[in-house]
């Protein structure tokens, strides 16, 4: 495994590279970093060439501006791909990495060869979601760490925060000391972007989602209507919270290993 920065307009954004092979990009979600992929990284990079991002703000990449939208993100991981010589790749995101991926594949469609929404979805914030959003803001201002410490247990299935407890306490520590204005970013960031029903409609390859019965963050019902819109979709739908790197692991780990597979033999 190799860490590297990129300078990207004077901030460094932190990356990682394993294995050779066609690529897959793995973007992180909120309050999260490339740290939650080394175990996958690790598994696939056996077989494919794998490119971890810390997102702007999360893990060891700085912050880039006061709003970290979709767009802006989306270009940081165009220009790591670039800088690399990777012309195309599976781009898998969890959570805000898949709002990240979405805004990819809408600007640069032919550089992927597959998709993957790791408890994501297309549609934009809700007056109301946009509202919680405004609020989260207020509340990481009062106190972060308390936000922090509070934030990812609630990810997780209810009956899933005792059994991954030691977990949960990782994924904290490796972000206790994410900054406020970081923080206010992305959730800025989240809060302003557009919906992309568009891309589940018009990408020509492979479209996999991953779905948890037992996730908060995602309207289930909605999501499983954005799933059937893809011409090439598969959905993968377990009794999980928000978490499923964590929560399922194995069935997780082992369907973004297949189905990339299948992109990569993919017809283009």
């Amino acid at each position: 495994m190799t860490s590297s920065f990129f300078n990207y307009k004077g901030n460094k954004i932190h990356y990682i590279t394993e294995g050779q092979g066609n690529a897959i990009i793995l973007l992180h979600g909120f309050m999260e970093s490339l740290q939650i992929w080394e175990d996958f990284s690790r598994e696939l990079s056996t077989k494919f060439k794998i490119i971890c991002i810390d997102l702007p703000g999360h893990g060891k990449s700085e912050c880039v501006a006061e709003v970290h939208s979709m767009a802006l993100m989306a270009d940081i991981v165009k220009q790591i791909a670039d800088y690399m010589a990777v012309s195309s790749f599976v781009l898998i995101g969890h959570s805000m990495g898949g709002y990240v991926s979405l805004q990819l594949a809408d600007q640069y469609p032919d550089m992927l060869k597959g998709l993957g929404l790791f408890h994501s979805q297309a549609l934009a914030d809700s007056e109301e979601t946009k509202a919680n959003r405004d609020r989260t803001c207020e509340i990481v201002k009062l106190n972060r760490k308390n936000f922090i410490s509070q934030f990812i247990p609630d990810l997780f299935a209810p009956e899933n925060v005792s059994r991954f407890s030691e977990e949960i306490s990782i994924l904290q520590s490796q972000v206790i000391d994410m900054e406020e204005n970081a923080i206010i970013a992305a959730l800025q960031g989240m809060k302003i972007r557009e919906a992309k029903l568009n891309v589940l409609t018009e990408l020509n390859t492979p479209i996999l989602f991953i779905f948890g019965k037992r996730d908060s963050r995602v309207d289930l019902q909605q999501a499983m209507k954005q799933a059937v819109l893809p011409n090439h979709s598969e959905i993968l739908l377990l009794n999980i919270g928000h978490m499923g790197y964590i929560e399922a692991r194995n069935e997780t780990l082992y369907t973004i290993k297949s189905f990339s597979e299948k992109c990569f033999a993919f017809p283009s």
